[in-house]
């Protein structure tokens, strides 16, 4: 199975990630953003672009990278990875779902103004003119379609350490 955090950047899915693993039995984490950076380091580089999801390899990759090592160790692999583009996130379901692995699709929703604050107050990473970009791409998957196609957890008012309690909690009971 795959536990996938979706959300928008700054919203805690990697903190939240590492807290479900510890909650759920034989889980392991997989960032999906290192399928990316590999593609970021292919030289000479491929087409430019503002964000490498939007590379055609990128999704097939995710889902065989995903499918390989669920194959390969079992378990439950937990993958915090934003997900904006519907066309994205569908070709990836569907590639899980051609393989027979069942997703559980989390969202963790901030609202905008503590997200901002998050955002403009990390004391890890600084104001990050990147995630602030995403912000209204965020807003508009949710308004139009992410927040149909997973479980909703509204973190604008508890701690990553709850939302995990909560994800993992789901997953065991369903």
């Amino acid at each position: 199975m795959i536990v996938w955090l979706n959300g928008t950047h700054g919203a805690g899915k990697t903190t939240t990630s590492t807290l479900v693993q510890r909650l759920l039995p034989n889980a392991r984490v997989l960032d999906a953003e290192k399928v990316g950076e590999v593609l970021m380091d292919i030289k000479p580089g491929l087409p430019a672009t503002d964000n490498f999801q939007h590379w055609d390899p990128w999704w097939p990759l995710v889902v065989e990278t995903a499918r390989r090592i669920l194959h390969y160790a079992g378990g439950i692999l937990v993958m915090p990875m934003t997900v904006l583009v519907e066309d994205y996130w569908r070709e990836i379901s569907a590639g899980l779902a051609e393989h027979g692995i069942p997703v559980r699709h989390f969202v963790l929703h901030v609202d905008q103004t503590a997200l901002r604050d998050r955002i403009q107050n990390d004391t890890d990473l600084g104001p990050s003119p990147f995630r602030f970009a995403y912000m209204q791409p965020y807003a508009e998957a949710a308004r139009t379609w992410l927040h149909n196609e997973a479980e909703v957890i509204d973190t604008t008012h508890i701690t990553a350490d709850e939302a995990a309690h909560r994800i993992a909690e789901s997953v065991l009971n369903h």
